[in-house]
C-alpha cells in the first residue's frame, strides 16, 4: 500500500466514466499521452487491461465494470474528506464545552465581555475558563484546552496565533499619591516608594531592575500577590505602588475602579509585549472552533479598539 499512488484512483474513475483516454485527460487537465501512461500504470497495478480496443473506441473489461461504481464512491468520499468544511453551522443549536486558558488579568477584565458575546451567538455552549500557570503547549496539543490568551512563549512551532493587542507596563498608585505629582518619575523616586509586586511579572521588567541596580537601588517590596488585579486593589487602598500592563487600565468596564487609581510612566524603558490568541492547527478548520475563536478575538479587539495606554516616550 505504501507504494500505491492514490492519485491513480481519480484517474481510474475518469477513465471508467468516459471509456476514453482523450476525454478523461481533458477532464483532469492532462495531456493524452500522460493519461495513456497512467492507464498503463493502472493496468500494472490492478493486473487487468481495464479498457480494451473495440473498433475505434474502448470498452471496459468485466473487472472494470465490477469496480466502476465502487471506484466512483471512493473518489467522491475522498473529495468530501479533502473539501473545506461548510462554515454555516447553526451556532444557536451547538452544545458542548469550549475551554479557554487565560491569566487572572484576562478573567478580571475580559471574561465578562467574552461570555456575553459568545452566549449571544451560541447560548448552549459552556465556556470553561482555566488558569494559566505556564506557557506549556501540551494542553492545546492534547485538546484539553481549545484556546489560550496570553503572550507567545511556547516551544511548539505548530501553534497558530492571532495578535489581540500590543501592551506595555506602567506604574500605578492611588490618586493623590506623591509619586503622581512628578511629570517624569526618576529611578530614585521610584525606589523610594514601597511596592506591591504581582507574581505575574516574572522577569518581564528585568531591564528596569537592571537600571536600578546600576545605581545601587532596588524595589522595596512590601507585599507580593498572585496577579495584577490584586496589586491594583492594594495600590488603590494604600501608599504602595505597583507595576501593571497598560491594558489593565484601558477597559471601559473597569473605569469606576480606575478612577481612584492613577498611573505614571516607568523611570526606565521596559519592552512592550504582544497579547495573542493561540490554538492548535488541528482545530483551525473546525467551523465551531473557528466561529467561537473569531467571536473571542473580535471582542478583545473591540474592548481595546484604541489600544492600551499610549507607550511612554523616553
Amino acid at each position: 500500500m505504501s507504494d500505491t499512488d492514490l492519485n491513480l484512483l481519480l484517474a481510474l474513475d475518469m477513465l471508467l466514466a468516459e471509456c476514453s483516454v482523450t476525454l478523461a485527460a481533458q477532464r483532469l487537465n492532462l495531456s493524452t499521452s500522460a493519461m495513456s501512461r497512467t492507464l498503463t500504470r493502472l493496468r500494472a497495478v490492478t493486473g487487468d487491461p481495464l479498457l480494451v480496443r473495440a473498433g475505434r473506441g474502448l470498452v471496459p473489461t468485466p473487472r472494470a465494470i465490477e469496480m466502476r461504481d465502487r471506484v466512483h464512491e471512493l473518489t467522491r468520499d475522498a473529495r468530501a474528506i479533502l473539501r473545506p468544511q461548510v462554515s454555516d453551522v447553526d451556532m444557536a443549536s451547538v452544545e458542548g464545552t469550549f475551554t479557554i486558558r487565560a491569566s487572572q488579568s484576562f478573567m478580571e477584565w475580559l471574561s465578562g465581555p467574552v461570555v456575553k458575546a459568545v452566549l449571544e451567538v451560541a447560548p448552549r455552549i459552556c465556556l470553561r475558563f482555566e488558569a494559566k500557570p505556564n506557557k506549556d503547549a501540551q494542553p492545546l496539543r492534547d485538546g484539553s484546552v481549545d484556546l489560550e490568551i496570553g503572550r507567545i512563549g511556547t516551544s511548539a512551532p505548530e501553534i497558530r496565533t492571532r495578535a489581540l493587542f500590543q501592551d506595555h507596563y506602567v506604574g500605578v498608585a492611588r490618586i493623590g499619591h506623591p509619586i503622581l505629582e512628578n511629570k517624569q518619575v526618576t529611578l530614585e523616586q521610584f525606589a523610594a516608594c514601597n511596592h506591591v509586586v504581582a507574581l505575574q511579572e516574572g522577569s518581564a521588567i528585568r531591564s528596569l531592575t537592571g537600571a536600578l541596580e546600576r545605581i545601587d537601588l532596588k524595589r522595596n517590596v512590601t507585599v507580593v500577590v498572585p496577579g495584577y488585579p490584586d496589586a491594583m486593589r492594594i495600590a488603590r487602598q494604600s501608599e504602595l505602588i505597583a507595576i501593571v500592563p497598560g491594558s489593565c487600565l484601558a477597559d471601559p468596564a473597569s473605569a469606576n475602579g480606575c478612577s481612584t487609581l492613577g498611573n505614571f510612566n516607568l523611570p526606565s524603558p521596559v519592552a512592550t509585549f504582544k497579547i495573542s490568541a493561540l490554538w492548535h492547527p488541528r482545530m483551525d478548520a473546525d467551523p465551531v472552533h473557528r466561529r467561537l475563536r473569531d467571536i473571542i478575538i473580535s471582542t478583545c479587539h473591540a474592548v481595546y479598539s484604541h489600544g492600551p495606554l499610549s507607550k511612554p516616550e523616553y
